[in-house]
């Protein structure tokens, strides 16, 4: 058995997880303009499937086309998108060990912006962007005032979701998670400062979080029974009058009633007032507050860097998974390193044996797998 948590296997619905690290999602604006993935998903994605993790994640995905950040996010709101991303998958299935999620989501009233690396400035229709959809005719910053869904709009954003989901079983991804945090869509209608209804979709708590167990619900239907689904969420704005813990504490027990498997614990991201101290897992209360209180399980994410960090977040009850992103864009090999520190044995393709630092002391002919 292993004598760390950080490698212990865990099990979501008939999903089993070799160890507790997951790789978060992480915006790479690198598909065509159509959506659909690429070389680069290919290598960014297959890399990191070797890495040694037990699960890994896609970007955020969207599910319309209206739904996108930039003209270059990943999509799956069409079949045109799941040959391109089945490719990835088997490729990460063949040469990685890591289970395979997609992150499904709809950018709202964040979308139609250049790609972060030009600093995801606001592009016009007349420049190739588009109009942007939220709860309410709000505007996110310096971002174009968005059009406020009718009930129509509303249900086809539920439905394009459920189509969405359709798309990622057949591709074969594990798991699910839809993203309901950073002031995206689901985001906007849960917190106050993006929703400013008077109908069923807004006022109440109760009423804002109707959109939130709506799409949940939508997918669920659909997502294959053995599959998990889970929802990130901003557990607070982090602003005075916002979504706050107690409200995601509310809203998590609510999904767990329906079916949810996990919540992946973020914050923010929802208005330019949020006032906030970033330190080294500054989001962790989060995730155990919501798995105390609420009963499901919880993703930890949020400056969690060292082995040993991580570690004492499961091990204490924290959280049931951890979750790094830029992290593991610049270590790609973090699981392999914090096994070594903690003594443990991880995945290596089998062409890379020979990179532990075992060999250096001349055991040749025993795998590291077997070691």
């Amino acid at each position: 058995m292993p004598a760390s948590t950080l490698f212990s296997p865990f099990s979501l619905r008939g999903l089993q997880l070799p160890n507790r690290i997951v790789i978060s999602p992480m915006g790479q604006y690198s598909a065509d303009e159509s959506g659909r993935a690429t070389d680069w998903h290919l290598m960014h994605l297959g890399h990191l499937a070797m890495s040694g993790s037990g699960l890994m994640f896609t970007e955020a995905t969207a599910v319309q086309p209206q739904g996108r950040i930039s003209r270059h996010d990943l999509g799956i709101w069409s079949d045109d998108h799941v040959e391109p991303m089945k490719r990835v998958v088997d490729f990460c299935r063949t040469h990685g060990g890591a289970k395979l999620g997609m992150q499904l989501y709809h950018a709202g009233r964040k979308g139609s912006v250049s790609v972060a690396w030009e600093g995801q400035k606001p592009v016009s229709e007349a420049d190739g962007g588009w109009k942007t959809f939220s709860p309410s005719a709000v505007a996110h910053g310096g971002r174009a005032m968005p059009v406020a869904l009718d009930e129509l709009g509303i249900r086809e954003a539920i439905e394009a979701f459920a189509a969405a989901a359709r798309r990622a079983d057949a591709v074969g991804f594990d798991t699910l998670e839809i993203h309901g945090a950073h002031g995206y869509l689901i985001h906007s209608f849960l917190s106050p400062f993006g929703n400013h209804r008077t109908d069923g979709w807004g006022g109440s708590r109760d009423n804002r979080m109707r959109f939130a167990l709506a799409v949940f619900d939508a997918i669920r239907a659909v997502w294959p029974e053995r599959k998990p689904l889970g929802m990130r969420l901003s557990a607070t704005d982090w602003a005075e009058g916002g979504w706050s813990i107690d409200d995601s504490v509310e809203l998590s027990a609510k999904l767990r009633e329906h079916g949810c498997d996990f919540v992946t614990a973020s914050s923010g991201g929802v208005t330019a007032e949020q006032r906030l101290k970033v330190h080294p897992g500054y989001q962790v209360p989060f995730a155990e507050r919501i798995r105390r209180e609420a009963g499901v399980a919880t993703i930890a994410v949020g400056l969690i860097t060292e082995a040993r960090q991580a570690d004492e977040i499961l091990a204490t009850g924290k959280a049931d998974l951890v979750a790094l992103a830029r992290g593991m864009m610049f270590n790609p090999r973090w699981p392999w390193h914090s096994a070594v520190e903690l003594g443990e044995s991880v995945f290596y393709p089998k062409q890379y044996d020979r990179s532990h630092p075992s060999m250096r002391g001349g055991d040749f002919l025993k795998p590291v797998r077997d070691r």
